[in-house]
């Protein structure tokens, strides 16, 4: 018997026991289906999160100081203008800074309607860093900054919950108590999402100091001149603020690409983690083929035995249901993918995510279903491979 004959002989045991095949794929369709819904919305999550950082341009450096930091005088510590004096001095690396004061869960209120925010203090020079432009009315300025002004600049979130339809230029709102002129609105970045980019309140961080009982400033975002010189950039602010601190344990500076690429390991552990998960469907599914298999060996005990006194060799019969345990878990795998590739596109509408299934994880996917079926159809076949053709023919 050759490979086409015992493929074909396969098909027809799967059709004259449909249930019984489609309960032993069962596992391996779940496993299949499992390794590519996760890493197509792994992979679309992380496609997200790589826009929105490539949308906030790449040459951007964080820094944050510990320690002595922030406004404190003296010789061992940085200030806002220790900052500016960077910029100035490395013209050929730094394009401009921002320092960053944050009031986290602050309350925003409007009439009757409020919602519960992070506001950002900013200076003049957060829009050009961040590349955000205003849709309607203004930025921040530096007269907003020096004279600690009481304005601001809304996402589209903060727009849609608190206004509506209503024009929100010039209008008064109430951040924790206090009162807020807005100024400015930004343009929808990510549909208007809760948590997104268009959940944002820009306001002078000379004013966010006050509202959120901050004399300190430790948090700094600079801008380099390009792409090219971010490493120099980098190395240049580390320099200077060792030299202040004399300990690296005072400061931290992170580009966007260094945490892009924490990103992308954090994301490519967690997957591996899940695949892994999903990867216990497909063993109880190989074990499930197993158990299968030894039934039909036991059905078919004459069978062999006829075959065997026909002159069948031990490797027909082993060939035969090797090929037939693994034509039933490729088929379970055929299932699991048009299922997995189905609900992926499902979860990534509901969660606004774009899928797109990798050709990579459709042929692992596969290919392990094949191999699974071949392995654990191994010990089952080899068993009817091993049978005595006279004790065969005499099984009842």
């Amino acid at each position: 018997m050759n490979t086409k004959q015992a493929f074909f002989m396969a098909i027809k045991s799967l059709k004259n026991s449909k249930m019984r095949s489609f309960l032993t794929m069962l596992g391996i369709i779940i496993g299949v289906a499992s390794v590519i819904i996760l890493i197509s919305l792994i992979n679309g999550m992380t496609g997200e999160i790589t826009s929105q950082f490539e949308g906030m341009g790449t040459n951007l450096l964080s820094v944050n100081l510990m320690g002595r930091g922030g406004n404190m005088t003296g010789n061992h510590s940085a200030n806002i203008d220790t900052m500016e004096e960077l910029v100035e001095d490395n013209p050929e690396y730094l394009a401009a800074m921002s320092p960053v004061v944050s009031v986290s869960s602050a309350t925003v209120k409007y009439e009757t309607y409020n919602v519960t925010a992070s506001c950002t203090g900013i200076s003049e020079n957060y829009g050009s860093i961040r590349n955000y432009a205003v849709e309607t009315g203004r930025f921040i300025s530096y007269i907003d900054v020096e004279n600690r002004h009481k304005v601001c600049v809304l996402g589209s979130y903060e727009v849609e919950e608190l206004f509506g339809t209503e024009d929100p230029l010039g209008q008064t709102i109430k951040i924790n108590g206090e009162e807020f002129t807005v100024i400015g609105t930004l343009p929808e970045k990510a549909d208007s999402a809760e948590a997104s980019n268009d959940d944002i309140i820009l306001i002078p961080y000379t004013t966010a100091m006050q509202l959120a009982s901050n004399a300190r400033l430790s948090s700094y975002v600079f801008q380099a001149t390009s792409g090219d010189v971010v490493k120099q950039a980098k190395t240049t602010i580390e320099n200077a603020l060792y030299t202040i601190y004399q300990s690296d344990d005072s400061y931290m500076v992170m580009s966007q690409a260094e945490m892009l690429e924490q990103m992308d390991e954090l994301t490519g552990t967690m997957e591996l983690i899940l695949v892994g998960i999903a990867a216990i469907s497909l063993l109880v599914g190989g074990i499930g083929i197993m158990n299968i298999m030894l039934v039909i060996v036991t059905e078919r005990i004459r069978e062999i035995g006829i075959r065997k006194s026909l002159g069948a060799k031990k490797r027909d019969i082993l060939g035969q249901f090797l090929i037939e345990s693994a034509t039933t878990s490729a088929l379970g795998g055929v299932v699991g993918i048009i299922v997995g590739i189905v609900v992926a596109y499902i979860f990534g509408a509901l969660f606004d995510l774009s899928i797109s299934p990798s050709l990579f994880s459709i042929i692992l996917a596969f290919g392990v279903s094949v191999m699974i079926g071949i392995v654990f159809g191994y010990l089952p076949a080899n068993k009817a491979a091993k049978l005595n053709p006279i004790d065969a023919l005499r099984h009842e």
